[in-house]
């Protein structure tokens, strides 16, 4: 009856809201044994569905499908009628599933809230992991966090269980990878209101970064619409071996690709190469292709999904994808927008950076470029772990290279830190010896949480403003993303460079040519890392981390405090007026690179992810000006002063001044997160116009009522002076594929017309003229 009760434990677990398991108490077991008729597993994976809808797609396209479009056609809202053109129309999906970290999922569930429904449409689950700083170590750290948070984790925790949305506590582990651990499964559609979502793909599932306006929708059970994506096809061959890692193929990628070159696709890995990376390295890669902008990534099923699922305790998922695998893979002779071949036994060690995740360096040259460039060689810090590089394998390989330098009583040069994916990975690697090792060798373990990879960092061993290099196992190295300071270098690589990097000190050190002097004076080379894919033993659980829905919630009550700096209600936008906008002001025009991160910016500012008013001061607060190249330092063009963006943004707004914001390429890359678009709409903007966009920025600003626009002609960018005013015209008769225009008027009396593009649909129109997507769902609720 045990292990009859615990196999039903993890389904429910994987397959709906789901509760914790291998240490299952009297009192689950029975739990588990009640909730069989509410989580039979065919009835939440039912590959006969995903089969039927597959089979009409595949004959009316009358053509092999690619894997990525099996499982996102076999998920259409209606199969027989969708109009289904890569990267042109829209499609009318339902996700299976949706997942929240607990910075979105505030915005999130006060939406929801907003919204009036009762409770959540499909299993939702809320991952507390974001809002935990490091600062001495793991229990220190969580202890302060979980005082600091409380009124917010309350907030979550009674908002879950009210609307039927599962709560993981804080220092559960980062969302992805609980997701891994016990959602994801091969098939299976996951929206998640962060950008490296995509994780979930190392396990043959689709996982979508959105805003928490789209994971809403899905949560309210309509239809969510996704631009139909185009499919990038990676043909790996050969065998990862010796210090090349899953790491260097996303790595690798992200320099052929760039941080846009996967914009509006899905990036989807097939080839003899795939066997010879593990599950969770599967994973990595797909959690990294967010960088590249890709709307996610995916890898096809195979034995080593299978040994995973089982270690995980989801052995019967594993049977039923067994039998419907040729669901789970592409078909033959389908195919892609793009094709990139990778030889995986020419795969070199690589590091990204600094600044950016796509400026590919292999190790081994790294050190001469940093010269060239003046980046600073010495490692201040190694950090390895966060969603992307936090696994079993991860820290058996990263301990393995540590214990050799230990063995030679040898310790790290650089400070050095340990961040586990989850509270499994943390019990587990304790439990194995690993973390003994990279504690010897110097390392300090972190909590479960985003920590240092997200700016949770409070950092102390350098200035703001010092030059320094860091290496970390992260997937993002924006200007000041880790530690606030816009000084310092960071690279990406795998935890085991990072490792040995950390342990030398310099990142001129190249771990396949170079040698170590140990203290006696012995010269010596690390041998290549090695660890096991998943524990010989089962994984320890750790601590209970998971709070259940009760069955229903109704009576239950959420209060959010009117004096609260944390946590405000949300108030409905103002509808379009009817009419073109008029004599908008240019805000700022902002140079270069523009990120979420410079948008929004997160570290201490998470703290007011909650309420829109307090967070909005932040608002653009890393963008360049390009009138004077400086940062948060914009024209009042009321007052003839200079002073803050969100200052100049709140004065404008309170005289009745609505403004835009004119942007460069890529305009939004990085995290999901929708306060980039919040922020604007609340201060009064209208529209961004912008020579691109990154897919998610584009999407969560059009839910908010605003109006993302492309310069028809990127050039004219360069026409639009900081002082203009600006009309966009053709909004009456505002129309999917039909260009709007912008008559610009200069201080000289001049004037100009420029083409503007949109991508709107004729549902997308609808949220514009309401407000944003939320007012409508209201209107149509009446």
């Amino acid at each position: 009856m045990a292990t009859y009760c615990l196999t039903v434990a993890r389904l429910q677990l994987a397959l709906g809201h789901g509760a914790r398991r291998l240490h299952v108490s009297a009192a689950y077991r029975a739990k588990a044994q009640v909730s069989m008729s509410r989580f039979e597993p065919t009835s939440f994976i039912n590959y006969e569905k995903l089969q039927s809808n597959v089979d009409i797609v595949r004959k009316r396209l009358n053509r092999p499908l690619t894997l990525s479009e099996k499982i996102v056609y076999g998920h259409l809202d209606d199969p027989h009628n969708q109009d289904i053109d890569r990267g042109r129309t829209y499609l009318r999906l339902h996700p299976d599933r949706v997942a929240m970290q607990d910075a979105t999922a505030q915005m999130a569930m006060l939406q929801f809230i907003s919204s009036g429904l009762p409770r959540v449409a499909v299993p939702s689950t809320i991952h507390c992991d974001h809002l935990i700083e490091a600062q001495t170590g793991g229990p220190k750290d969580l202890a302060r966090a979980k005082e600091i948070n409380e009124e917010v984790y309350n907030f979550l925790s009674s908002a879950g269980a009210k609307y039927g949305v599962g709560f993981w506590k804080p220092g559960s582990g980062i969302i992805h990878q609980i997701i891994l651990e016990n959602y994801a499964y091969p098939g299976v559609m996951l929206i998640g209101t962060d950008s490296h979502t995509p994780n979930g793909g190392g396990l043959g599932a689709i996982c979508i970064g959105v805003g928490g306006a789209d994971a809403v929708d899905v949560m309210a059970g309509i239809p969510w619409e996704l631009k139909c994506p185009k499919v990038i096809g990676v043909k790996l061959t050969g065998t990862l071996s010796g210090w090349t890692s899953p790491k260097d193929v996303i790595l690798k990628v992200a320099g052929i690709l760039t941080v846009k070159g996967g914009t509006g696709a899905i990036v989807e890995y097939h080839g003899p190469g795939v066997d010879s990376i593990s599950c969770t390295g599967m994973a990595t890669i797909c959690n990294m292709g967010a960088e590249i902008g890709a709307t996610t990534s995916v890898f096809p099923y195979n034995h080593r999904m299978r040994t995973y699922l089982e270690k995980t305790g989801r052995g019967q998922i594993a049977a039923l994808a067994d039998k419907y695998s040729d669901l789970l893979v592409p078909d033959e002779g389908c195919e892609y927008d793009q094709i990139i071949e990778l030889n995986l036994d020419e795969l070199k060690p690589h590091i990204n950076g600094p600044f950016t995740p796509d400026l590919a360096h292999p190790v081994s040259d790294v050190g001469a470029v940093a010269e060239k460039n003046g980046w600073p060689l010495e490692v201040k810090v190694g950090l390895i772990g966060s969603c992307t590089n936090s696994s079993y394998e991860d820290m058996g390989r990263a301990a393995s290279v540590a214990k050799q330098a230990l063995d030679r009583g040898m310790k790290c040069k650089a400070q050095f830190t340990v961040t586990p994916g989850s509270e499994q990975i943390r019990a587990t690697i304790e439990r194995d010896g690993y973390s003994k090792i990279l504690g010897d060798v110097g390392g300090v373990v972190l909590a479960n949480a985003c920590g240092p990879c997200i700016g949770q960092w409070d950092r102390r061993d350098v200035k703001k403003g010092d030059k320094n290099t860091i290496v970390t196992s992260f997937n993002r190295n924006f200007t000041a993303r880790n530690d606030a300071n816009p000084a310092t270098h960071a690279f990406v690589t795998s935890p085991e460079i990072v490792t040995a990097l950390a342990i030398a000190g310099t990142l001129s050190f190249n771990p396949e040519t170079d040698y170590l002097t140990a203290p006696n004076g012995e010269k010596f080379k690390l041998e290549p890392p090695t660890g096991d894919e998943l524990p010989a033993k089962d994984f320890d659980p750790g601590q209970d981390t998971y709070q259940h829905p009760p069955a229903d919630g109704q009576v239950l009550k959420v209060n959010v405090s009117p004096e609260s700096n944390r946590l405000q209600l949300l108030e409905p936008f103002d509808k379009w007026s009817g009419s073109d906008l008029e004599d908008l002001n240019v805000l700022i025009k902002v140079k270069g690179k523009c990120t979420t991160d410079h948008i929004s910016a997160a570290g201490p500012w998470l703290k007011f992810r909650g309420h829109l008013d307090n967070i909005s001061n932040n608002m653009l607060i890393g963008a360049v000006n390009s009138e004077n190249d400086a940062i948060n330092k914009i024209k009042n063009h009321l007052t003839g002063e200079y002073g803050g963006v969100p200052d100049v943004a709140r004065h404008y707004k309170a005289n009745g001044v609505h403004w835009v914001v004119v942007g460069d390429d890529n305009y939004g890359e990085g995290s999901s997160r929708e306060h980039a678009a919040l922020e604007p709409r609340h201060l009064g903007g209208r529209a961004i116009i912008v020579k691109s966009f990154a897919r998610i920025h584009e999407t969560n600003l059009k839910k908010q009522g605003l109006l993302p626009l492309t310069f028809s002609n990127p050039s004219d960018y360069d026409k639009i002076r900081p002082d203009d005013k600006l009309s966009i015209k053709g909004l009456k008769t505002f129309a999917p594929g039909k260009p709007l225009s912008a008559v610009v008027k200069h201080s000289d009396g001049s004037e100009e017309t420029l083409e503007l593009l949109h991508s709107f649909n004729e549902t997308q129109i609808e949220w514009f003229k309401a407000g944003s997507a939320l007012n409508r769902m209201k209107e149509l609720q009446q």
